[in-house]
Formats: C-alpha cells, sequence, structure tokens
C-alpha cells in the first residue's frame, strides 16, 4: 500500500482512543468505580462466610446470623450490581470509540486518492469498517479491561489464601499456570475445529444451491452420481469437525471439575482432624474453597480475552494502514484544475503502458494527443482496455510507465475534487445515491448551487418530469423513478453540472432502443459544443462517425482514417 508523504497530520487508531478518552472522563471515572467494586466486593463473601462459621456456628449463636447473613446477601446484591454497570460501561465505551473510528475512516474516505479504490477491491475496505472496527471494539467489550478484571481477581484471590496459610497460597499459586495452560490448549484446539466447521458447513450450503441451478446441465451429462458423493463428503467433513468440536468441548468441563474437586478434596483433607497441617481454622478452611471455587473462572476467561487483544491488535494495525493511504491534501501544493481551466485543454499521453498483470499488458507504449474542442471516438473488443483508457485519463488508475497530462499538469496529481471540474464522466449504467433527486446530481458537493443542478437538467430535458414528482427536486431518488433512458440523461446532468472542459461518455448508447439513443445522442452533441469529448462506443454508426476514431488493438492506438 502507499503511504503518505506529505505532513504527517493523519489520525491513527491511538489517537483517536486518547481523543475519545478525554472527552468521556465522567464515563471513565464510573467504569473505574465499577471495576474496583467488582474485584474488591468479590473477595468479601467467602471473608464473611468464614466469619459466620468460626464466629457464630461454632458458638452455636444462631439468632445472631441474620444481620451477618443480611451482610452476606447484601454483598452479592452489590457485587451483580456493580457487574451490570461495568458491562453497560463497557457496551457504551466501546460504541463510542468504533463509532468514533468509523466517522474517522469515513472523513479519510472522502479524500482519500481515488486511485486506492481502483487498485483494492470493495469488499476489503468493507472489511476495515466492519470486520476490523467490530474486533477493535472487543478491546473494551471482551478485552483489556475484562483482562485486568481477571488478573485483579486472581491476585486477590491469591492474597487472601496467603493470609489463610503460607502453604496453602504456595500450593493455589502452582496450580494457577496449570489450569491457564489446559484452558488455552483446549481453547485453541476448540478454535481450530469450529473454523473448519465453518470451511466444511460453508461448502455443504453452497452445493445445494449449486446442484439446483446447475440441474439441467447435471442432468445432461449425466453426472448426479457425482454431485452426490461430493456431497456426501462435505457432509462427512462437516459432522467430523462437529464430532471434534464437541469432544473437546465434552471432556474439558469434566477436567476442570475433577481439579477444582482434587484441589478442594486436598484442602479438606490437610485441614480436617485434631491437627490441621495447614494451620487453619473450619471457617478459613470453607473460605478458601469458596476462593478455589471462584478462582477457576477468571482463569478461563485470560484465554479468551488475550484472543480478543489479538484479534483488536490485527484490527488496529489495518485499520492504521488504512488512515494512513495517500489522501488529495498530501499530493503536490498546486491547484491544477485552475491551471487547466485558464490554459489550453489539450490531453497528452507520453508512452504510457499498463498492466493488470506484469506478464499481459494491456497498454503498451501508448502515445497520442487530444485538443480543445475535439471529439474522438474510441474503438475496438470487448477486453481490449477502452474502459481502462477512461480510468487512466481520470487518474483512477496510475500508468506503469509514461505520463497522461492536462496542458502541463499530470492527471494524477489532481485531487478529487479538482477531477470533478476538469472531467464530467458518463459510465453505462446510472449509480444512484441515498438522497434526493437534487443530490444525485451534485452529489453533496456544497459547492454546486441548485440554479446549475437545475440548468443541468433543463439541459437533459428532466426539468419538467422533476417538477412532477411530489417533491420536486427534494424528492427521494429511487430507481422506480426513472426509465432506464432516464437514467442515462441523469448521467449525463451528473457529469455536466460543473460545466468541465473534457468530457467522457462510456457504451452510452448500449442496451437502449432507437428512440431513445437518438434522444440521448441529441444530448450528448449539444453537451459536446465548445468541450472535447472522448467516447467508447462498438457501432461507430451510432456517435460521430465525422470525427475523430482512434481503435485500440493489440496494447496499441491506431489512427483510423
Amino acid at each position: 500500500m502507499n503511504k503518505a508523504t506529505g505532513m504527517n497530520t493523519e489520525n491513527t487508531v491511538r489517537k483517536i482512543m486518547q481523543a475519545t478518552l478525554k472527552k468521556q472522563r465522567l464515563l471513565t471515572a464510573l467504569l473505574l468505580i465499577s471495576v474496583i467494586g467488582v474485584v474488591a466486593l468479590s473477595l468479601i463473601p467467602p471473608q464473611i462466610l468464614r466469619v459466620i462459621i468460626d464466629d457464630y456456628l461454632s458458638g452455636n449463636t444462631y439468632n445472631s446470623l441474620f444481620p451477618i447473613a443480611g451482610c452476606y446477601f447484601g454483598v452479592l446484591l452489590l457485587i451483580g450490581l456493580f457487574d451490570v454497570a461495568k458491562e453497560a460501561l463497557l457496551t457504551i465505551y466501546g460504541q463510542r470509540m468504533t463509532r468514533n473510528i468509523r466517522r474517522d475512516m469515513m472523513k479519510k474516505t472522502a479524500t482519500i486518492s481515488a486511485g486506492y479504490f481502483s487498485n483494492n477491491e470493495s469488499g476489503m475496505v468493507v472489511s476495515y469498517f466492519n470486520n476490523d472496527v467490530e474486533a477493535i471494539q472487543t478491546l473494551f467489550t471482551n478485552g483489556v479491561i475484562s483482562m485486568a478484571i481477571d488478573i485483579l481477581k486472581i491476585v486477590g484471590i491469591l492474597v487472601s489464601i496467603f493470609i489463610f496459610s503460607k502453604w496453602l497460597g504456595i500450593m493455589v499459586l502452582v496450580l494457577v499456570p496449570v489450569i491457564y495452560l489446559i484452558t488455552r490448549y483446549f481453547q485453541m484446539k476448540m478454535k481450530k475445529a469450529q473454523l473448519l466447521n465453518r470451511i466444511f458447513l460453508a461448502k455443504v450450503n453452497n452445493h445445494i444451491p449449486e446442484s439446483i441451478r446447475n440441474l439441467r446441465m447435471i442432468q445432461s451429462f449425466h453426472k448426479e452420481s457425482y454431485m452426490q458423493k461430493k456431497y456426501q463428503i462435505y457432509l462427512q467433513d462437516n459432522f467430523g469437525s462437529i464430532e471434534e468440536v464437541n469432544f473437546y468441548d465434552s471432556i474439558f468441563s469434566p477436567i476442570i471439575l475433577v481439579i477444582r474437586a482434587s484441589m478442594i478434596a486436598i484442602l479438606v483433607i490437610l485441614s480436617s482432624g485434631k491437627t490441621s497441617y495447614l494451620g487453619i481454622t473450619v471457617g478459613m478452611a470453607a473460605a478458601a474453597i469458596e476462593f478455589i471455587s471462584n478462582l477457576f473462572s477468571p482463569i478461563e476467561n485470560l484465554g479468551m480475552e488475550l484472543q480478543s487483544i489479538q484479534k483488536a491488535a490485527a484490527g488496529m494495525s489495518r485499520v492504521d494502514e488504512y488512515l494512513k493511504e495517500e489522501q488529495d491534501g498530501e499530493k503536490e501544493e498546486y491547484r491544477g484544475s485552475q491551471a487547466i481551466k485558464k490554459g489550453e485543454v489539450t490531453l497528452c499521453f507520453h508512452q504510457v503502458s499498463f498492466a493488470y498483470q506484469k506478464d499481459n499488458p494491456l497498454l503498451q507504449k501508448v502515445s497520442f494527443s487530444i485538443q480543445e474542442n475535439e471529439t474522438v471516438n474510441i474503438v475496438g473488443r470487448t477486453g481490449a482496455g477502452k474502459s481502462t483508457l477512461f480510468k487512466l485519463i481520470l487518474g483512477l488508475l496510475e500508468p506503469d510507465e509514461g505520463t497522461i497530462t492536462i496542458g502541463s499538469v499530470d492527471v494524477t496529481k489532481l485531487s478529487n475534487h479538482e477531477k470533478r471540474t476538469v472531467f464530467g464522466y458518463v459510465e453505462q449504467n446510472f449509480h444512484f445515491i441515498r438522497g434526493s433527486v437534487m443530490e444525485q446530481i451534485s452529489l453533496h458537493d456544497d459547492t454546486i448551487a441548485f440554479d446549475a443542478v437545475e440548468n443541468a437538467m433543463k439541459f437533459v430535458g428532466l426539468h419538467e418530469y422533476i417538477l412532477q414528482l411530489p417533491k420536486q427536486y427534494d424528492t427521494i431518488a429511487t430507481e422506480h423513478l426513472f426509465s432506464y433512458g432516464q437514467r442515462q440523461l441523469l448521467s449525463i446532468a451528473r457529469a455536466i453540472v460543473t460545466n468541465p472542459p473534457i468530457l467522457l461518455f462510456d457504451e452510452m448508447t448500449a442496451n437502449i432502443d432507437a428512440k431513445t439513443e437518438q434522444t440521448i445522442l441529441s444530448v450528448l452533441q449539444s453537451a459536446a459544443n465548445g468541450k472535447m469529448l472522448l467516447s467508447i462506443s462498438h457501432r461507430q454508426s451510432a456517435v460521430w462517425n465525422d470525427h475523430r476514431i482512434l481503435s485500440l488493438q493489440d496494447g496499441k492506438l491506431v489512427e483510423q482514417m
């Protein structure tokens, strides 16, 4: 990926988190209080149990049990309340943090170099916003803070047990890493089995619609038995992975229960009899048993929390890469569009070569120039590279060799905003955005006035139709409001609203009837008046036959006479 080469002003996930923390001081304070409350209060019930057994039950003072029993249940209630508050605050924290991260990522998207989206699949960009940001959210809901709470609980339990008996504390201290290693081992095994299960389940689910979709072909070639065998294999693999998950899940709990029971049995044996080997009372032994029982849950949680932190770290790294991508403001300090408008608008290719795959060049040493007010039709077979040529002109792709200039300006140096004032690009299909009819043309650009949109719609002949809509230009635009031909006219209006000096039309007359084609061609001819116009069309007769024609053949651009 291209890294930013300009001023180092970009945000990172760490900076966004720090800024959020500064703004959420009250939330941070409440979260800290709830964490301390959960950890501290969780150590009190075993101590109350010790007091009840040693000071009350041993002395047969049953009438006095009600106040201290009330304290015991009151502490349990407080633990529950603090725990609920902690979970709620962690969720709010995570949501606010991810909201701010996504907000800054969207700001970055609005200014990022257009070439980035040509070189990277949309699915990968979406995964940054969804998968990676959600992984970062787990840093709060099931990550650092949860791990800190569990570590503090473990330390508190160990300290409490050491206070009862040094030897008992040493025994438990030795037991902690053993429990953790066993837990971690089973977690890793179960994760691996679950991942395999997802893969095999996806194959099972995909095989059914694939078989139905291609049923006639399967029957025509007598491949029913082959597809059945494949399905049986997928099912067997899926069942095998499920059995593995169930196996590890079924033996993990008994192992932990056996370890816990063994530890409690050893404690009972060593603390029973007339002479206690550990030197503790019955109440201390009961409290220690409860502490040991409470010790297993945070140890088991540590493995999952460590895994969540690793996922969050990977997500942070990927989001940082996206936030550090080159953006318009990091390019050379000049306004290219202003320079183009003031000078002669001449488009020049200088020995341009381009390839999506290094061993399969699409364009080879292409050189040509198009003068201001000139109309050019680019023709060639499907896959010859006509649309790629347009993307290079628009600066969405960068050539492997050579340069593309308009006047003296390299097109790759133009910002996204500048490109719209230089180029008007009409695609084969009109893409709606969320918003009104007005916003379909302005694309939420505040510098484009309503009058400019209205004039563009009058130019393409849609103004009267828009006035018939319920809210006219403020009507929410949907596909059912416009025919295919009207969408093409909307696309032209979107392209000409900024009055750019260069227009590019990509297969505008494809898949439309002859009458609509004539209407669109008439609008195109009017729009091209006084501008440089480049068009792509397979049907030369449908476009401007009396103008210049360039044929793209085997990576070369050949002038047709």
